[in-house]
């Protein structure tokens, strides 16, 4: 295992503060910065190619050296506790960081289940909303999330932290070119002929809880501030909301809470 060290800020830190805090120098590196033991165990569990380690050498625990010696990466930095302070966004200094490699955004490469249930994030320009989107995914069984149009970073620091480990757990594609996305729509409709695509929206539609949702089903869920685009919308089968309490004041719920109590009740259909 090769080892440089670093004791000053100099060009080689200076990569990793540029790819905690710039969007564009991480897609330049195609790499992201991340600290925490629930991540970094659910990106080596997860397969994600680890390319460097950071640490000081004078403070690690035991399950930072057994990382550090059974993960094979391509060079690692040892870090004065100075320069791991300043690069820590925790407020205990991270022991162990890992600059990771960017994963190919290609649909195909997603495997998905018998019975595939996606989930798709139209804009999401909320990085915290983006983090428990990929959560919930995760933990109520969704195959895969879906990112459209322009939207925050889905690797800045703040997205992967919000989303705990299951960040290196569900996948996550990215699409720009919504042709892609509507043939691969159109090639799920022809390989699951019962496959339905249902749209989300705060105005009084279809209740979610009486849509049929049991079979290959994909929720699209809108923009924080501006829902769902026209485009998407026509492209649903039936568009969905939550009802509420009539003499409620709320209109509607944030993104997050909605998509939540919206994938819920397509597993709680898929169990009965």
């Amino acid at each position: 295992m090769k080892e440089v060290k670093i004791f000053s800020k100099n060009d080689v830190y200076q990569k990793f503060e540029v790819l905690k805090t710039n969007r564009n120098k991480r897609y330049k590196y195609n790499q992201f910065l991340v600290e925490g033991v629930r991540s970094l165990n659910e990106a080596v569990k997860n397969g994600w190619k680890i390319v460097s380690f950071l640490y000081d050498k004078n403070h690690l625990s035991d399950w930072a050296t057994d990382m550090i010696a059974r993960v094979t990466t391509d060079v690692n930095y040892v870090l004065t506790p100075e320069l791991m302070k300043d690069l820590s966004g925790k407020e205990d200094t991270s022991e162990l960081m890992a600059v990771i490699e960017m994963r190919e955004d290609n649909l195909e490469n997603i495997s998905l289940s018998e019975n595939p249930f996606l989930v798709l994030f139209d804009r999401p320009s909320n990085k915290g909303n983006l983090g428990t989107m990929i959560r919930s995914c995760d933990a109520l069984g969704a195959d895969m999330l879906i990112m459209t149009g322009h939207a925050v970073d889905l690797y800045d620091p703040d997205v992967v932290v919000s989303a705990m480990g299951s960040f290196f757990h569900t996948p996550v594609v990215r699409i720009a070119d919504n042709s892609v996305l509507f043939a691969y729509i159109d090639r799920l409709k022809g390989e699951y002929p019962d496959f339905t695509v249902v749209g989300t929206t705060a105005h009084k539609e279809y209740p979610i809880d009486k849509a049929e949702l049991s079979g290959p089903v994909m929720l699209m869920l809108g923009n924080e501030t501006m829902g769902l685009n026209k485009a998407f919308k026509e492209y649903c089968d039936r568009l969905c909301t939550i009802p509420m309490a009539e003499n409620s004041y709320a209109s509607s719920f944030n993104v997050s809470c909605a998509a939540s109590i919206m994938m819920y009740e397509i597993t709680r259909q898929r169990r009965l």
